[in-house]
């Protein structure tokens, strides 16, 4: 498993230990559990500073998932590794809610509020809706979290895509900045994001894809993003010039699909595109050297050091510091899920807009809040997990109902949720 965090007893962040490390200074008394998520201790006694090794928080930041890593870059050591995921889409299916209630309770006759457009004011330079706010947010929360925990000393993160035509000709633009590698590039790029890495008529995956029209060029197909696909080699002969509407006539759910997906743009790489300046600005008035890199440059770190392809591990090959050798070996990653910290509304409504439930004014019930981890130890069974609070000495644990004094709190709700998987 990962390195376990130390902090003094001042609360400065010292160097990570192993695991067996941490287990037997726990067992002597000379260190308490000081935070379950991510795991760390604490020292109980005045110890002499040692010499701290720097550490680099590394960035793969994503619409949905982003990777997290803490490298030491003179041992290539993955010291720490997270995947972080957003809850951009719920916050966004949650305001057209609402907007959908209050535009509809306008046109009946119940409680009806005017509506008021003077009353707003301008948006400040560099406002982001909610949705997109909330990614830059958790990142941030992060990797302030884990500057607290660890000695960090310098961050990279992933800020633009690989831009061969700009590298080669740095003063080229207009229409031949369109033209000659970078086109070619960026458009397999982009169908390979689009098409999910499959082929769009088998859904083949793992294999070579090819770049297929889905109106032949011989019928007046054009070379536009919304014609093109992907298609393994045998899907792509036997289509050859036929339409797409007889090559699958067999098959018109796969037509739909197809049809449905090549109009549909990227919504989550419009999204990163959106957010990676605010989130590089922002990341650089904590005050640490911010390194950027390139999503080309990643792919090269992670492909030439043989390492899978999942948000981690992108993270721990962000940028040109990335040592010769990495080692991950031990390491599993947590899993952190963005949950908020519940709903202000104090009468919840059905999809009419119509009240079903009252919400009580307090939060938590005999010390506890929805979110906490907890342990509960019963006569029938132990189980661990997340609970969900009622206004009643039976809280929700998992698919059980139990009494709080069998419950013992492991980590406070802090709007996540988290999985720790088991190394193989």
């Amino acid at each position: 498993m990962s390195n376990v965090f130390v902090i003094d007893s001042f609360c400065k962040p010292l160097n990570p230990v192993h695991p067996a490390r941490a287990r037997l200074l726990l067992k002597q008394g000379k260190a308490s559990v000081y935070r379950m998520y991510p795991f760390t201790i604490v020292l109980k006694r005045v110890v002499e500073q040692p010499e701290v090794k720097p550490l680099r928080v590394k960035l793969d930041p994503g619409s949905k998932t982003t990777g997290i890593a803490v490298v030491n870059d003179a041992t290539g050591e993955v010291v720490f590794a997270a995947e972080l995921t957003h809850r951009g889409q719920a916050i966004k299916s949650a305001l057209d809610d609402r907007r959908g209630v209050r535009r509809g309770r306008r046109q009946r006759k119940t409680r009806y509020r005017k509506p008021r457009w003077s009353n707003r004011k301008n948006r400040k330079k560099g406002w982001l809706p909610p949705s997109l706010e909330s990614r830059i947010d958790n990142i941030l929360t992060w990797v302030l979290r884990l500057a607290r925990y660890c000695p960090i000393t310098a961050m990279s993160m992933e800020l633009v895509k690989f831009d061969l035509q700009q590298m080669e000709h740095p003063e080229i633009s207009g229409v031949e900045y369109q033209q000659g590698t970078l086109a070619s590039y960026e458009i397999r790029e982009y169908l390979l994001e689009k098409w999910e890495r499959q082929c769009s008529y088998c859904g083949a995956k793992d294999i070579p894809l090819q770049v297929e029209h889905i109106v032949p060029r011989a019928k007046g197909g054009t070379n536009r993003i919304s014609n093109l696909a992907l298609a393994c080699e045998k899907c792509n002969i036997a289509k050859g010039t036929q339409d797409i509407k007889d090559f699958l006539k067999k098959k018109p759910e796969v037509l739909k699909r197809i049809q449905a997906q090549a109009k549909q743009p990227l919504r989550d790489a419009a999204a990163v595109n959106v957010t990676r300046w605010a989130l590089f600005e922002r990341l650089q008035v904590t005050g640490l050297p911010v390194e950027c890199g390139s999503g080309g440059l990643t792919k090269f770190n992670r492909t030439t050091r043989k390492m899978p392809k999942t948000h981690w591990c992108d993270a721990a090959n962000v940028g040109k510091s990335t040592p010769l050798l990495l080692s991950v070996r031990g390491v599993v990653p947590l899993l952190v899920k963005a949950t908020g910290h519940g709903r202000r509304k104090m009468c919840v409504t059905d999809a009419y807009g119509f009240p079903k439930q009252h919400k009580e004014c307090k939060g938590s019930f005999l010390g506890y809040r929805t979110g906490d981890v907890v342990k509960a130890v019963t006569p029938k069974r132990i189980s661990q997990g997340r609970i969900a609070i009622r206004h009643r000495p039976s809280f929700r644990l998992g698919k059980f109902d139990i009494h709080p004094k069998y419950m013992r709190r492991l980590h406070r709700a802090d709007g996540y949720e988290y999985t720790q998987e088991r190394s193989a």
